[in-house]
């Protein structure tokens, strides 16, 4: 008896919730000037809107990829800048270092160390972010909005990384 009323809720909830999710929420790509992108407040139901919206998509995966080559840019230029260790230090010239260069090191390199390390992060935070948002920006599978991915990629890229080269 309670698996045949079980079975019976199911069926109900699922065909209530099936159909709910169906007329909701389409799995394919699609054309269209309607949408909600990433919040409700984000409410597009216009040609302009949608153009608008599309441009600012294509912002953030340009952003994206500037980040993504900023911290590049920032690895690159500042490991070999940073001071080596002192057990290398001591190892290569052993009696050339004098006791206040050494102090002056160990005060400098930890914050030195420190401040490079807590930069990448926080860049490291903002490239997870925005990639997270163009990512559900995609998923709401609007094709206009898939194409300003794309194309806010490319430009991103073609912009971005002739500055990783540059010295």
């Amino acid at each position: 008896m309670n698996v045949q009323l079980a079975k019976e809720a199911w069926v109900r909830l699922d065909s209530y919730f099936g159909s709910a999710l169906s007329l909701s929420f389409q799995m394919y790509f699609f054309f269209s000037d309607k949408v909600v992108l990433l919040f409700d407040f984000w409410n597009v139901h216009s040609p302009a809107g949608m153009v608008l919206s599309v441009l600012v998509i294509m912002l953030l995966a340009v952003l994206y990829e500037a980040v993504k080559v900023g911290r590049a840019k920032l690895l690159q230029s500042t490991m070999p800048a940073m001071a080596p260790s002192l057990s290398q230090e001591t190892l290569e010239e052993p009696e050339r270092a004098s006791m206040n260069t050494r102090v002056d090191q160990l005060a400098s390199t930890p914050q030195k160390l420190f401040l490079w390390h807590s930069t990448q992060t926080l860049l490291h935070v903002i490239q997870v972010v925005l990639g997270y948002l163009v990512m559900l920006a995609v998923m709401s599978y609007n094709a206009w909005i898939f194409l300003g991915v794309i194309v806010g990629s490319a430009i991103g890229y073609y912009v971005a990384y002739p500055l990783l080269n540059a010295r």
